[in-house]
């Protein structure tokens, strides 16, 4: 019988620990990471050609190209997740006319708008704004999402007592 009990207080400890696990590891808002990493696979295993274009400071290239690792493409859409423990309750969060809005005013969130548009339960568009200041560097990015059609991150990058620099990278779907 003291076995018994024993085995159930530590089959109830043990769900317990489950338990909180799983809402330390709930998604408050759009899951972004696992949104891109689901399109990577994806694109992966359709290889499609893109034209790439690639601008620096109004300079620009374009060439035809199959990405090798879509993972890595989408990384910046990635790492712009919102869902990290430490930014939980630093969004707001608007949904309304097909459209998910989460914006963060906090200066210690790079990520300070995400917009996520929807036509019926599919992605038809994301939009994210990223912010990055301190005493040395000021980076602002603009990155767009728009699935089989485009993709473009844009960033305007500003080091202190050295010139602005503007990249763009757009890649458009064949």
């Amino acid at each position: 019988m003291k076995k018994l009990f024993l085995f159930g207080l530590a089959l109830a400890l043990a769900s317990c620990t489950l338990k909180e696990q799983e809402n330390k590891n709930a998604k408050t808002y759009f899951d972004l990471e696992s949104y891109f990493k689901k399109e990577a696979l994806r694109l992966q295993k359709a290889n499609p050609v893109v034209n790439k274009t690639v601008m620096v400071n109004g300079k620009s290239e374009t060439h035809k190209v199959k990405i090798a690792d879509w993972e890595k493409e989408f990384d910046l859409f990635i790492q712009a997740d919102i869902n990290k423990a430490a930014w939980r309750g630093a969004f707001s969060a608007n949904t309304a006319n097909g459209m998910s809005t989460y914006t963060s005013q906090s200066a210690k969130v790079p990520v300070k708008k995400l917009e996520v548009s929807f036509k019926g339960n599919k992605v038809s568009a994301i939009r994210i704004l990223v912010s990055n200041t301190n005493d040395l560097y000021k980076s602002n990015d603009s990155l767009s999402y728009y699935p089989d059609s485009l993709y473009q991150i844009k960033k305007v990058q500003q080091i202190r007592l050295r010139a602005e620099k503007k990249y763009e990278i757009t890649g458009k779907f064949n």
